[in-house]
């Protein structure tokens, strides 16, 4: 059971996996209401992250973006959490607006390489309170 190297957003969650082969913007790239990607160039156009854990190396763009995520958190739509190899403050700030205002927490982890590719490879995984991944 691997631990974040950091919890940025403290949380529990469970889901299927879906590791993006490349970075996503939230803002222009995916669609808060269905919870799809939307970016005709992204590799995984059509996907939805919905209740996903989601691995992203490390996010893209826009300070919009922030807003479009804590929106689809709202909404159930968004990831059940993101697990990450660089912190992106637009993509915490989200999810910290999300459990501000709405009360949903979508946890936020920095991980190592070894842990990541673990986990991008697993089928489903499991983020505990404290910060550990079960895959």
């Amino acid at each position: 059971m691997p631990e974040a190297l950091r919890t940025l957003v403290a949380g529990e969650a469970s889901g299927l996996v879906l590791a993006l082969d490349e970075s996503l913007s939230f803002w222009g790239g995916f669609e808060s209401e269905s919870g799809t990607i939307i970016d005709q160039a992204h590799p995984q156009v059509g996907e939805s992250l919905a209740g996903r854990v989601v691995t992203m190396a490390v996010g893209r763009g826009s300070s919009s973006a922030s807003t479009v995520l804590a929106e689809a958190i709202r909404l159930g739509t968004g990831p059940a959490a993101l697990i990450m190899r660089e912190p992106d403050e637009i993509v915490n700030l989200g999810a910290i607006v999300a459990d501000e205002l709405y009360g949903i927490t979508m946890p936020v982890l920095i991980v190592d390489q070894t842990t990541f590719d673990a986990v991008a490879s697993a089928e489903r995984a499991t983020i505990s309170a404290a910060g550990s991944i079960t895959f």
